[in-house]
């Protein structure tokens, strides 16, 4: 216990400590208490004053040993003596008790102290340097090549402990570009893009498979390469050169390539007052032997003893196994991979057939898995020249009329070359060789385009015979080349006549039959452009109804190409040209005698009548009012006639239509009895009902919601003995969404006091039983079921609480039947009873009243005899 000096010197320095608080806000009753205290305060530090409403308290004292770094004053003031440290402990828990002159006069209180954590611990690395290796063309980002760790003792549920690490140079930098980065959350290390492309290991030495990397390998390695030397390995500064290369990797920290200088700071790195810690990472610049050595290029036919090798690859895993395959799928594959990564091709190559090969090549270790990414290498195949000129044809005909001008062009004589387009081995040039029977008519150019020289006559010569050269660089072929003077176009086609008279046709004539045959004739000379005819319909059938067929040879067919129809076009007046395909000579022009004209009339065939309606599917909402009009057909008859219509496949009688072709409802639609309709609508001429068509619609009916949900059963029991909830089902004969899922409420939205539902579904519910009664009853329940859209109607649900046999059903006591019985059917079973006594009271008083007349009868009787 304080001495009262101290006393009175403490509780100054406290409130002075405590100052810019409330004080009020630390202080409060005798009760238990929970302190949220920040770790390292100043001391001595004010916790909280405990204030005694018992005006004998004098003094408060911790209960048990207590804790050297907590005391109390005798008026009640908390106070910490030492800081507290979050690192070694989070939270602890003290007692406080009560004197009166040094006796405990109250129950001790608890006080919970939470120990709160402030940034006080900087982050450290889990190393003071790193060491890393990274390969030549290493992939940016995706593939980090080494990892900083770094940790902090502040709490980690905090920003005190959320790490960030950052790069902060980078050694060597000359060209100022960073060839590395840091993921600043994981602080995984990779290349950047120019990483990949700019880091370069050193010279080194490549080991072959099964190889040691000591000195005894360097030593034979160096004495192939090099003459034999006298001085000893360890003086020669050249061998000492190639060692340092060759065993460079054993310590890379005594000579790293690179050094980076790493920062990670807490508070996530964006405050001021974040504190941070550093490391270095070296890292050293490995050589990638995993190195592409396409394209390959590789002559076509090459010449060479097979398997030849072209190329080598080498995994950085000197004991990789190497696979070969191929990217695309071909039959032949012509190439292998050894053990030692070389690649060869085991055949000649032919470009024509395949230009270019894609190699796959995997690296793997012994249980086949890859030690270096898959590497593509592409084969390009190298023409060579070894593909002949091919002529398009064994024999090429041109024809030229005579008196041609010079320079005329005749024709294109077409040849191939199958060598790779665009290189020499397929440029082609044209030479004529010979010329028959005579020379120097006609020239070719290097595009194969023939020409003549002079002008032709028909009478000097009619054919020339052409040997013409196609070349490349180094093979050539010979083209055969005839050219036909042809007679100068200076004869008309001639019609036979030029008026082919008035016909007649029916308009329902068959597309295809020809109506008319047409000829003419041309004097010039035979099989030639000049006298080949060919005939066009020059005017009277804008539709194309009529077309003419010919041989070339003067014959026409006058064909029917379109069907016929009487009433657009009821006749034509077609006129019809005769034609050369060669041009006419100089001042000759065709003239009517090479026209011929034709008259048809189109006779009337009584035809059924045509839909002009493209309507197949119709929708409709089931709810539409009676009378209202879904759709109207169209159709008429060609020839104008009354036309009637008439509607099947409507099985319900729902739909009618009218003389204009209106579709209406005559009743109301239920999607729920049918969901479509389809619908045959027949066009018919009211004449002749034999001349009609139909046309087919789909109505289909749109739901709306015009049905209550409805329970499956209206009654139910409950057994005493065993309190079961009731199952209540229902359904909905409408579909979604109006539908389900169903809603079970008891009726007006009251809550009974006995009874609960529990949904169980989309269309059940639970009925539950609160309270059983204590003997044998039933209730009506009232309950509304409503759909997704809220629409239902109340329902009465007979619910018996009864005894049950052992199978589980009702027992019924025959003298407590009609109690048991619900008030439907009570109330008949009394009706029947007063039914059955007033037909038995009318019955027996009818029989009274005739017993009554007979007596009174024979007492007339017995009267009168006296």
């Amino acid at each position: 216990i304080m001495t009262p000096v101290v006393h009175l010197l403490l509780l100054p320095l406290l409130c002075s400590i405590a100052a810019g608080t409330d004080l009020e806000e630390k202080t409060g009753p005798f009760q238990n208490i929970q302190l949220d205290v920040p770790e390292g305060t100043p001391v001595p530090y004010a916790l909280y004053q405990f204030r005694v409403e018992s005006p004998g308290v004098n003094g408060f004292q911790l209960k048990g040993d207590g804790r050297n770094d907590i005391k109390i004053s005798k008026d009640g003031w908390l106070f910490l003596e030492e800081p507290l440290d979050w690192s070694h402990e989070q939270h602890f828990i003290v007692e406080v008790e009560a004197l009166e002159d040094g006796k405990i006069v109250l129950d001790p209180v608890t006080v919970t102290i939470n120990v709160m954590d402030v940034n006080n611990n900087a982050p450290v690395f889990s190393q003071s340097s790193y060491v890393a290796m990274v390969r030549e063309n290493s992939s940016p980002g995706v593939c980090p090549f080494t990892q900083v760790f770094a940790s902090d003792q502040d709490d980690p549920n905090t920003p005190n402990a959320h790490l960030r690490y950052s790069l902060v140079s980078q050694l060597p930098n000359k060209h100022n570009v960073l060839l590395f980065q840091i993921d600043p959350e994981t602080g995984e290390i990779s290349t950047t893009e120019q990483g990949k492309q700019m880091l370069k290991a050193r010279d080194g030495i490549q080991y072959d498979k099964g190889e040691e990397q000591n000195t005894e390998t360097l030593k034979r390695k160096f004495d192939e390469y090099c003459t034999p030397q006298r001085v000893p390995y360890e003086l020669n500064p050249f061998f000492t050169c190639v060692e340092k290369a060759g065993l460079r990797n054993i310590d890379p920290l005594e000579d790293p390539d690179f050094t980076l200088l790493v920062r990670v700071q807490d508070l996530g790195g964006f405050s001021e007052t974040a504190l941070s810690g550093n490391t270095r990472v070296h890292i050293v610049v490995e050589q990638n032997l995993w190195r592409n050595p396409g394209p390959l290029t590789i002559p076509e036919n090459f010449k060479e003893s097979y398997p030849l090798v072209i190329a080598k690859v080498q995994s950085n895993d000197p004991n990789a196994l190497y696979e070969l395959v191929q990217k695309e799928r071909e039959v032949n594959f012509p190439f292998q991979i050894r053990d030692n990564g070389e690649i060869v091709v085991t055949e000649e190559l032919d470009r024509e057939k395949k230009d270019m090969y894609i190699l796959v090549v995997f690296a793997k270790d012994f249980k086949g898995t890859q030690v270096d990414p898959p590497m593509e290498i592409q084969v390009l195949v190298k023409d060579v020249n070894d593909n002949m000129p091919k002529c398009e044809k064994e024999e090429s005909v041109f024809e030229l009329q005579e008196n041609e001008p010079v320079g005329s062009p005749i024709g294109d004589l077409i040849a191939h070359d199958a060598d790779e387009e665009g290189t020499l081995n397929s440029e082609l040039t044209y030479t004529i060789v010979s010329q028959e029977p005579t020379p120097n008519v006609f020239s070719i150019d290097h595009t194969g385009k023939i020409q003549s020289l002079r002008l032709l006559q028909r009478k000097e010569q009619q054919l020339y015979n052409l040997v013409v050269r196609v070349s490349d660089s180094d093979f050539s072929a010979d083209c055969k080349v005839v050219i036909k003077v042809i007679d100068v176009n200076n004869e008309l086609p001639l019609f036979e006549k030029t008026d082919y008279g008035s016909h007649t046709l029916a308009e329902d004539i068959e597309v295809g039959h020809t109506v008319l045959n047409i000829s003419a004739t041309d004097a010039d000379d035979p099989d030639s452009g000049s006298s080949l005819i060919q005939f066009h319909i020059a005017a009277g059938d804008d539709d194309g109804v009529f077309t003419v067929e010919t041989d070339g040879k003067g014959v026409g067919h006058l064909v029917v190409a379109k069907p016929l129809d009487f009433e657009s076009s009821p006749t034509y007046n077609l006129k019809i040209e005769a034609r050369n395909p060669e041009p006419l000579m100089k001042g000759l022009e065709y003239g009517s005698e090479s026209t011929a004209s034709v008259f048809f009339t189109v006779t009337d065939v009584d035809e059924v009548p045509e839909f002009s309606m493209d309507i197949e599917d119709v929708t409709v909402s089931e709810n539409v009012t009676k009378g209202s009009v879904l759709f109207t057909v169209e159709a008429k008859d060609p020839e104008g006639k009354e036309i009637g219509f008439k509607l099947d496949g409507d099985s319900h009688g729902w739909l009618e239509i009218d003389s204009t072709g209106e579709i209406k409802t005559k009743a109301n639609l239920d999607r729920e009895t049918t969901e479509s309709l389809d619908l045959t609508i027949t066009a018919f001429e009211k004449e002749n009902p034999e001349k009609f068509s139909e046309h087919v619609v789909r109505v289909t009916l749109l739901d709306v919601n015009d049905n209550s949900p409805q329970l499956v059963d209206n009654y139910a029991f409950i057994c005493m003995e065993n309190n079961k909830p009731v199952k209540l089902e229902a359904k909905d004969i409408d579909s979604e969404p109006f539908s389900y899922p169903l809603k079970f409420n008891f009726t007006h939205g009251k809550k009974s006091h006995n009874w609960e539902l529990q949904k169980v579904d989309a269309k059940s519910a639970l009925l539950i039983l609160k309270k059983m009664p204590d003997e044998g009853k039933t209730f009506s329940v009232p309950i509304t079921v409503t759909d997704n859209q809220g629409m239902g109607v109340p329902h009465s649900v007979d619910v018996e609480v009864c005894k049950c046999t052992e199978l589980g059903h009702c027992y019924r006591d025959p003298g407590r039947f009609t109690s048991i019985l619900g008030m439907g059917p009570t109330v008949g079973i009394l009706a029947s009873i007063l039914a059955f006594c007033l037909i038995a009271f009318i019955v027996v008083n009818k029989r009274n009243k005739k017993k009554n007349k007979k007596t009174l009868n024979n007492e007339e009787e017995r009267d009168s005899m006296m």
